[in-house]
């Protein structure tokens, strides 16, 4: 037998060998899939295919490099290399060129990059002379794309009677012509977008029947990874050319389908059989990643799924530490807290940094965790993304923000000038720079008086810079009030600039994104206007101190790039890859599930697998948390634990505190962690199914409400006493100092060090 063939457990061989018709590999968590189809590729050349005739697809260009690496190691490169291996985009590309005259384009046409296309579509919605606040050119870009991976051509679109009432009802009924023009000048240039390499693809392919058959024929075997991923374009385009062949394998697992804000549909992975019939399916069930409680925690959480594949996943390694379940009083406690986390299990496990790994839903919950880290010396990286302070709409903001103190600082005034658009272009700024420098002045100087500084400009241009510069005089006039503090000032700019209005107007899950951390950034400013208060320096509340202290987080961030360092990211981002230690936070209702993925069972099974992926990350040690409050849209709010907890099995958690671990060797027994965790049934209905309770007093659970937590006065006090706050969380008063009119106190906090309260304004609960 084949050396290569030694190399793969029973599954992965069986999996490997077969080639009697189509084939479906369910690939759980960890179970070796890339090898799979690494060495089913290697099986197909060993048994004499051609490699010209092997087809591989994959959805990252990383996925294919990665690939073709290991069968190059195993078969020589001058083999490998005349593999059809790559992404669907680069694969297809490549049957367009050859072909692009049977749809009358030029072989040689042009691919449009996102920008080039949005740019072409802010043209014509200028040209139809439609509100471009409706009509954002993101919005559009994104309409039009979902209904290209759709397969609707604008003909097609304006047809759907659906489709149509949709787009009146969002008061945007001219998105069908948008499309048909944006359509007829990408022929007129020549060119075509991402999305037109699957839309022409399925074009030329079911329109020429001839050229269909021959690339049935020329292709002996195509191979698919990641299915659970793949759209209708995509999905259609397989089908074309393998259906009647059967020569065709895919990769995947329906419970890592998380894409479906993409285009992505489960549906095509788990109805693959109708396409089919003789489909054979197998199952790598074995995962080689984690340990055994971290593997059953996942598949009791997966196996409240209807819409799925059934399989045993199950892992061979060591039984492991079960996992951890950590309740916070707050969202910043939260972060504190898994910043200490992180502290102890390095410190006891000898693991990199690069070994751990903190996961969340939404991108705006790294500020946060970025500002514990910073506190805590733990070097951290943004994965798949930038840091909370380095992103472009933070920046925007925070531009304005600057120009309120300083309006002389140029680079702050080059930024925001025409963001939001406000028709200055490049051409005036360029105009405005060339005065300031003749002249040894800012821009700002010059942008008040053009006339002054003798700028070529036409009455609209001056009207709009007018428009500009009166605007920020409002907010340096604003600032220069006594009673203005960061918190107003920036709800002020945010308000008065419109970007986060802009950002709504497009409706995009990239804009979402941008809103939420703008509102992240309002959070930011009124828990530092929070702080200064109740530590009794009020003084220090000021639009400029705020600034200082983003300043030196944006330094610290930049500063990050260490080669050891934590990793956050989104759940989504973490896809695929893998840590021994892995913190997963916010696991809550309203963001895991999403309050936006939960209109329907088939969105909450998704967020359901999301939480599957997270948990699948981990090697090692898994840690979730929750808060009791979370800062959202600049209100405190009171969060649930998440109703995913509840569908993991009670056996493979450890449900408590969580402040303290111990060295791997002497970690908890079965007999402990029963004796830690406190359950009580759900509602009234005498289930027995556990909620989820930290190993604290009675008392210091209930739910946070506006009335629990109050001022008190000195001689409620005592030193000694233990208190609970409402974002520090529970902690013990070591000094109280009545020396002065404003009474402060000194209190030692769990997780979140020694903090000075200035009792006029600390708002608390006393709980012994």
């Amino acid at each position: 037998m084949e050396e290569y063939l030694d190399k793969l457990n029973p599954q992965q061989r069986q999996a490997v060998e077969y080639l009697g018709g189509p084939e479906l590999v369910i690939a759980g968590a960890g179970s070796g899939k890339t090898r799979v189809l690494t060495y089913k590729i290697v099986h197909l050349l060993a048994k004499g295919y051609e490699p010209w005739r092997i087809m591989a697809l994959t959805f990252t260009n990383k996925a294919a490099r990665e690939m073709r690496e290991r069968i190059e190691a195993l078969v020589g490169e001058k083999t490998s290399s005349r593999l059809w291996m790559g992404t669907f985009h680069s694969m297809f590309l490549r049957i367009l060129r050859t072909n692009a005259d049977l749809i009358g384009f030029k072989r040689d046409f042009t691919i449009y990059e996102t920008a080039d296309s949005k740019s072409l579509l802010k043209m014509i919605i200028k040209d139809m002379q439609l509100d471009e606040k409706l009509y954002n050119p993101s919005t559009v870009f994104n309409a039009i794309s979902f209904a290209k991976n759709a397969l609707y051509s604008p003909e097609a679109y304006r047809a759907d009677a659906d489709l149509m009432r949709s787009d009146k009802n969002a008061r945007r009924p001219y998105i069908v012509d948008i499309y048909t023009a944006y359509r007829d000048r990408c022929r007129i240039a020549g060119a075509m977008d991402f999305d037109d390499l699957l839309f022409y693809t399925n074009v030329l392919l079911s329109s020429n029947p001839g050229l269909l058959n021959h690339y049935r024929e020329f292709f002996k075997y195509v191979l698919v990874d990641e299915y659970q991923d793949t759209n209708h374009a995509q999905n259609s385009i397989i089908t074309l050319l393998t259906q009647g062949q059967g020569d065709l394998c895919v990769v995947g697992d329906d419970a890592q389908s998380i894409y479906s804000f993409r285009g992505a549909n489960i549906k095509f992975i788990l109805n693959l059989r109708d396409q089919y019939p003789d489909l054979k399916t197998f199952k790598l069930e074995r995962n080689y990643r984690s340990t055994q409680n971290i593997i059953n925690a996942a598949n009791t959480l997966i196996d409240k799924n209807s819409r799925q594949i059934h399989k045993e996943v199950f892992s061979e390694n060591e039984l492991g530490e079960r996992i951890n379940i950590v309740e916070s009083y707050s969202d910043f406690e939260e972060g504190y807290l898994v910043a200490n986390r992180i502290s102890q299990v390095k410190m006891h496990s000898k693991d990199s940094y690069n070994d751990f790994a903190v996961l969340y839903r939404t991108n705006a919950q790294s500020r946060i965790l970025e500002e514990a880290l910073r506190k805590r010396n733990i070097p951290y990286r943004i994965y798949g993304g930038l840091a909370f302070y380095q992103r472009k709409e933070i920046k925007d903001v925070v531009a304005y923000l600057r120009l309120a103190i300083n309006p002389d600082d140029d680079e702050a005034f080059k930024r925001v000038i025409n963001t939001p658009a406000r028709g200055i272009g490049e051409t005036t700024v360029k105009k405005l720079a060339a005065a300031a420098i003749e002249n040894n002045v800012s821009l700002w100087q010059v942008a008040l008086d053009p006339a002054a500084y003798q700028l070529d400009i036409n009455r609209g241009t001056k009207s709009k810079i007018e428009k500009f510069t009166g605007l920020i005089s409002q907010f340096i006039t604003r600032n220069n009030e006594d009673d203005i503090d960061a918190e107003a000032m920036t709800v002020e700019v945010i308000r008065e600039s419109k970007i986060l209005t802009m950002y709504a107007s497009e409706n995009t899950p990239e804009s979402v994104s941008k809103k939420e951390n703008i509102e992240e950034l309002l959070n930011a400013a009124r828990q530092f206007v929070e702080d200064k208060k109740e530590q009794g320096a009020s003084d220090s509340m000021r639009l400029v101190d705020f600034l200082s202290e983003v300043s030196l987080a944006t330094d610290q961030d930049a500063a990050t790039g260490a080669e050891e360092c934590v990793t956050l990211m989104t759940i989504h981002a973490a896809k695929g890859l893998e840590f021994d230690n892995v913190f997963i936070v916010g696991v809550e209702e309203d963001l895991l599930p999403s309050s936006m993925g939960r209109g329907s069972l088939a969105e909450i099974e998704e967020e359901r697998r999301l939480l599957y992926v997270a948990i699948t990350r981990a090697k090692k040690f898994c840690m979730m948390t929750y808060a009791k409050s979370r800062y959202i849209n600049g209100q405190n709010k009171l969060c649930n634990p998440s109703r995913f907890l509840k569908d993991i099995n009670i056996k493979y958690l450890k449900v408590g505190l969580g402040s303290q671990i111990a060295p791997p060797e002497i970690r908890p027994s079965h007999d402990s962690f029963e004796r830690q965790r406190v359950l009580r049934p759900i509602g009234g209905n005498g289930s027995s199914r556990p909620t989820f309770k930290s190993d604290r007093s009675d008392s210091s659970v209930k739910n946070i409400a506006a009335g629990d937590f109050a001022q008190h006065t000195a001689s409620e006090l005592h030193s000694g006493a233990v208190i609970e706050h409402q974002r520090f969380g529970r902690g013990v008063i070591t000094e109280i100092d009545t020396s002065t009119p404003d009474h402060k106190i000194t209190v030692n906090f769990d997780n979140v060090s020694t903090k000075k309260l200035l009792l006029s304004f600390a708002k608390f609960k006393i709980i012994e």
